[in-house]
């Protein structure tokens, strides 16, 4: 009978008549983190089909390459590269011992075999350059080019660009990146629910990590489960509460408390998002421009930085994040909160204000719908959007829609303002969003203009070089930014909160974001 119980006690972690245990190891190797709320609801793991995906994509699948937090490119199963000096091929040479969770080897015949399911692909701008692959030998490959493509780095650096394996692939159809997804990632996919969670172990194989890691494999947690929590005041007292380890996004107004916890530690990391407000150029009253640029100049954005942020982060007068060169854009295409301007405006194009002070024209009131998500941070944000367009007399009546489901409603094209966020660190961004292919969603502001494909192809295919592609792409976006079918609001600091009893993170962090080389060196106290 004492046997009996001092297995029980041994397997619960208990004392029990003078019969202790520690609690088992395994217990201990565990980590549960909440996705930032910009990540959820993504539909799949399946990078090549994929409009959407979240932090757990790049723990499931490697990458050619690494990109650093000071936007540097770092060898990761390519292990180094070399491009022509005019731009017109590459050569990488790849990473040896590499094996996808289902035992296929990952080897230079990977690479043309995923390239061509790449092309299937919303995506498949990222690879459009690479004419064909030659597999010079088991480990390398060369890239032929149609043209100079000075991003390329960047694009197989991205989680987009993410490899799985090619077999596996075909053989599960609709169902890869939702049952199984298979990569050489350091964590293998155990489960999948939408909208819900996702549960990650680890792949003991794994021996071929990062360099930007100094843990390069296996992964020192054994198991990770990441939850989709789209209310943050749920998400802040979960961890609070311990429920939680870890929240990859904290609102500002949620810091200082957490903060004050003796058990929390917040980081604040540069960031790549912005928040802004899509305006459907095809949907009257915004078919004309003045309005369009009436409602852009209505955002007060140092209010909202302020009274919503604290003053965390910063404004956002142009569609990129301030940190690229594209960003820099000549002075009078900045949207900066005018709303003198605004009024003239809306008086120029025949909308009149109203004693009620919303304004009408041939007695119809200048009444809009503004779609959100139902998320807290894009509900307040939404209302102090709306507050502010009233006072120029645009009566904005919001619609909410929950996160997993407002992209659908997006393909509809019926949405007139929407406030909504992305997060990219490249200029091809402006084209993903603006784009004349892509309407309803990603491009909620269905805006399909002559002058601007022009310039967008100029801006995606046109250069030699980086300071070409830079010179195109700034040319890009202030023709975008000319047209107003967005207004710029806010950019957000990454804050990442964890429980420091719990979990411990490397002193510095590597990467864009918390994402997979933080992962290898994050560790567990037992």
């Amino acid at each position: 009978m004492r046997k009996l119980l001092a297995k029980a006690a041994l397997a619960a972690g208990i004392c029990f008549a003078g019969l202790c245990a520690a609690v088992p190891a395994v217990f201990a190797q565990e980590a549960t983190i909440v996705f930032n709320t910009n990540e959820v609801g993504a539909p799949t793991y399946n990078p090549i089909k994929a409009s959407m995906l979240n932090a757990a994509t790049g723990l499931i699948y490697d990458m050619l390459v690494e990109q650093d937090a000071d936007l540097s490119f770092h060898p990761h199963l390519a292990e180094s590269w070399e491009e022509a000096a005019d731009g017109m091929s590459w050569v990488f040479h790849l990473k040896k011992g590499v094996t996808f969770h289902n035992g296929e080897p990952f080897n230079a015949q990977t690479i043309p075999a995923w390239l061509e399911l790449f092309k299937e692909s919303d995506n498949a701008y990222m690879s459009e350059a690479i004419d064909k692959v030659e597999v010079v030998d088991d480990y390398t490959v060369k890239f032929a080019m149609k043209h100079p493509d000075p991003n390329l780095l960047y694009n197989l650096s991205s989680t987009f660009m993410a490899i799985p394996e090619p077999k596996a692939y075909k053989a599960l159809g609709d169902k890869f990146g939702v049952t199984e997804a298979i990569g050489t990632g350091p964590y293998k996919l155990e489960s999948f629910n939408v909208g819900s969670e996702t549960v990650l172990v680890r792949n003991d194989a794994y021996t071929w990590g990062s360099p930007l890691s100094k843990n390069t494999g296996p992964a020192k947690i054994q198991k990770l489960t990441f939850r989709e929590i789209a209310e943050e005041s749920t998400a802040f007292l979960e961890l609070k509460t311990g429920g939680v380890d870890m929240l990859l996004g904290v609102p500002t107004d949620f810091m200082g408390e957490l903060k004050s916890e003796p058990n929390i530690t917040v980081l604040t990391l540069p960031g790549s998002e912005v928040a802004y407000m899509s305006i459907n150029v095809t949907s009257a009253p915004f078919t004309d421009i003045k309005v369009r640029e009436a409602a852009a100049f209505a955002i007060n954005q140092q209010e909202i930085l302020d009274s919503i942020y604290g003053g965390v982060g910063a404004v956002a007068n142009t569609f990129l994040i301030s940190a690229l060169p594209e960003s820099q854009v000549d002075p009078k295409y900045l949207v900066k909160y005018d709303p003198e301007r605004s009024k003239t405006l809306l008086d120029e194009a025949g909308w009149k204000m109203a004693d009620d002070g919303i304004r009408a024209k041939d007695g119809a009131p200048l009444k809009v719908s503004l779609w959100t998500q139902s998320d807290t941070s894009f509900r307040r944000l939404s209302e102090v959007v709306q507050a502010q367009l009233k006072a120029v007399g645009i009566d904005a009546e919001i619609t909410s829609f929950d996160s997993s489901s407002i992209r659908d409603q997006y393909k509809s094209g019926k949405q007139q303002l929407a406030v909504r966020s992305y997060e990219w660190n490249n200029a091809d961004i402006v084209d993903w969003f603006f784009g004349g292919d892509r309407l309803g969603y990603p491009n909620t502001s269905m805006f399909n203009d002559p002058k601007a494909e022009e310039l967008r192809k100029k801006a995606m295919s046109g250069s030699a070089n980086s300071e070409q592609r830079q010179a195109n792409f700034k040319t890009y976006h202030e023709y975008v930014l000319s047209q107003f079918p967005l207004a710029p609001i806010y950019q957000p600091t990454v804050n990442v909160a964890y429980n420091k009893d719990r979990l411990v993170l490397p002193e510095q962090i590597h990467g864009t974001e918390v994402g997979p080389v933080t992962f290898m060196d994050m560790t567990v106290k037992e």
